[in-house]
């Protein structure tokens, strides 16, 4: 098998793939990872043919993120597997790698120096006619600066040009929440997926602001269609919201790194932005 930098079109059937496997990529996703870091989707081939993917994205100069791990189900049992996952981990070698997995293969993760965080639990609900509270805006261009400010204590290293492109994906829409001085706080971003839609990041100060947040989203959102929100379980405050909006707990993933936990204020994080990317 050879192992290459897949292009932005294979990064889209790779996606292709995530889908059939039941992981509801957004619409838009594509660019944005890709522009995280263009040499960060490995391709395996055979004779041509793509048959296996993982993404090994380096963020700033001393984080990693692996996710998008996938081999064709006909070309599984071959050890095509271990041999891309070998190649992605390689890219991220010296840095503090993090993942959300399924749990069936935390011992496997174990075995490749991954460390339980926390678990993630998805939740699935559905779209709202509840009004907007006054205060919550919607975010435009001219709010990149803040919310690029805001967001980076929500992860382990810069993010910035993955970031630019997530806020402004194609049918995606994102809100903020700022104080009478004009300080932000909290914001939440909701996209198209696959099936429903998807909210992510959903960063907040408080409870209250989150609750604010989450009415605007949900309202976004025909009342038939689902929505989903992936919650750090160790906030509390976040799956209560959850509940709170008649949503149910439908897959969890384990929050894994192989370095120390880099303490991010799950406290404040009631959405994560991706599984794939973290």
């Amino acid at each position: 098998m050879e192992i290459r930098a897949m292009t932005l079109p294979e990064l889209e059937t790779v996606l292709d793939w995530a889908a059939s496997e039941g992981w509801n990529p957004g619409l838009q996703d594509a660019a944005s990872f890709h522009a995280a870091d263009p040499g960060g989707f490995l391709l395996g081939t055979l004779d041509g043919e793509p048959v296996a993917s993982i993404f090994a994205v380096r963020y700033g100069a001393r984080f990693g993120f692996i996710g998008g791990y996938i081999v064709r189900p006909e070309f599984r049992g071959k050890g095509l597997g271990m041999a891309i996952w070998r190649a992605g981990m390689a890219r991220l070698e010296g840095r503090n790698v993090g993942l959300d997995g399924v749990p069936a293969q935390q011992a496997n993760y174990a075995r490749s120096g991954f460390k339980l965080a926390h678990r993630n639990v998805r939740y699935e609900g559905h779209g709202s006619d509840i009004p907007s509270a006054d205060r919550v805006l919607p975010l435009g261009p001219q709010d990149m600066g803040d919310v690029l400010l805001y967001d980076r204590a929500f992860f382990a290293d810069d993010r910035e040009q993955f970031m630019r492109c997530w806020l402004q994906q194609t049918g995606s829409v994102a809100f903020g929440v700022r104080d009478n001085g004009g300080a932000l706080l909290g914001y939440a971003v909701l996209r198209p997926c696959r099936a429903g839609f998807k909210i992510g990041p959903l960063c907040a100060e408080s409870p209250e602001v989150a609750e604010e947040l989450m009415q605007a989203v949900r309202g976004r959102v025909p009342a038939d269609e689902p929505v989903f929100l992936d919650v750090p379980e160790p906030n509390a405050a976040a799956a209560a919201l959850a509940l709170r909006h008649g949503m149910r707990a439908c897959f969890e993933t384990a929050r894994m790194y192989t370095g120390e936990d880099p303490g991010l204020p799950l406290a404040r994080q009631y959405g994560i932005t991706t599984f794939e990317l973290g």
